[in-house]
């Protein structure tokens, strides 16, 4: 793991009422802050992500660059850098690890950049996938400090087919016997195994898996694809999987005392200069989700890109087209 830095919160407050002793959110920061305190670029991380893979998005002469740009890379909760099941002490470890929102994470990720960082305003804020959620959920949640938003790949709710493709994933986890209701002392590996051949037929479109487009990532066969997908989450911890699969489906930028869970107000809310991007055979969040949020943002445009990669068309090194897409966006609003 390369370095990063840790902003610590004592006495941590949940959406939930109940209180971590000690959160950890594990950061690192690119870049320089400029003179006018202008240049902040907010990337959270994505469902399996870290600071790490968030280096995919950015570097020289890319529309977000370390040369022009402060860029602050911030760790989900549950990814396991951050504070999550397998890292948090008793009685908070494994299945005791408390649910966390949104909500909740964006709250601490405004404790890092306020109170330790000293930033007041934020340029951009942009992910994909749950990183694209946080990015509406910043917007939402702090108007006043945010600029502009370009979330791809996401929503500012969770729809309820996304819910429930989740709970697909979820079942396929828990049905391994060794689990034992996330107080398993092997990990479960056949259930983790199960939960990436799942998943696997989710992240690409259908149309991807006709045209044997997994060819273009050095596997032969679709069955080779799967075989890569269980390996790569046997390196996972369940539990860690799960606390960020629960935020992923608790996810609404209006269920909180701000809204009240007024979807269309949290939305008409945001002052952010937007730009969402779809793909259009994105199995889950749908670009017709996107285009109900984009209307009732103020300063909002919703972009469909085409490609048969579906939501794995972000990920990086995938679609070169798609990178170029994206960049074009962030150069109008962060140009």
């Amino acid at each position: 793991m390369s370095e990063f830095k840790t902003c610590s919160i004592d006495r941590f407050q949940l959406q939930s009422g109940l209180e971590l002793p000690r959160a950890r959110l594990a950061y690192k920061t690119y870049g320089k802050l400029n003179a006018s305190a202008n240049n902040v670029v907010v990337l959270p991380t994505f469902y399996t992500g870290s600071h790490i893979r968030n280096e995919g998005f950015f570097g020289p002469g890319r529309a977000i660059d370390p040369d022009r740009h402060f860029i602050v890379s911030v760790n989900l909760f549950g990814n396991g850098i951050s504070s999550s099941p397998d890292n948090t002490p008793a009685p908070y470890d494994a299945a005791g690890f408390p649910d966390i929102t949104l909500y909740d994470n964006i709250n601490a990720q405004h404790t890092l950049l306020t109170r330790d960082l000293g930033i007041e305003k934020i340029a951009l804020v942009a992910g994909w996938s749950m990183a694209g959620c946080q990015s509406f959920q910043w917007a939402a949640q702090y108007p006043d400090m945010v600029d502009a938003i370009l979330p791809f790949c996401s929503s500012a709710k969770t729809s309820i087919h996304n819910y429930v493709f989740l709970e697909g994933v979820k079942a396929a986890l828990q049905a391994d016997g060794e689990f034992k209701g996330g107080n398993y002392q092997l990990p479960p590996k056949a259930g983790l195994k199960a939960f990436g051949r799942v998943y696997a037929g989710w992240a690409f479109s259908q149309t991807f898996y006709r045209q044997q487009l997994y060819r273009n990532l050095g596997f032969e066969t679709a069955e080779d694809l799967l075989v890569d997908w269980e390996t790569d989450h046997l390196n996972w911890d369940a539990n860690n999987l799960l606390c960020k699969l629960k935020t992923w489906q608790m996810g609404d930028i209006s269920d909180n005392s701000l809204y009240n869970r007024n979807f269309k107000q949290a939305l008409s809310s945001i002052k952010a200069r937007t730009i969402i991007i779809s793909c259009d055979n994105d199995l889950y969040f749908r670009p017709e989700d996107n285009e109900i949020e984009a209307k009732e943002i103020p300063r909002a445009q919703h972009r469909v890109f085409k490609s048969s990669w579906g939501h794995c068309v972000a990920s990086p090194g995938n679609c070169p087209e798609f990178a170029d897409f994206l960049d074009s966006a962030i150069k109008e609003l962060i140009g």
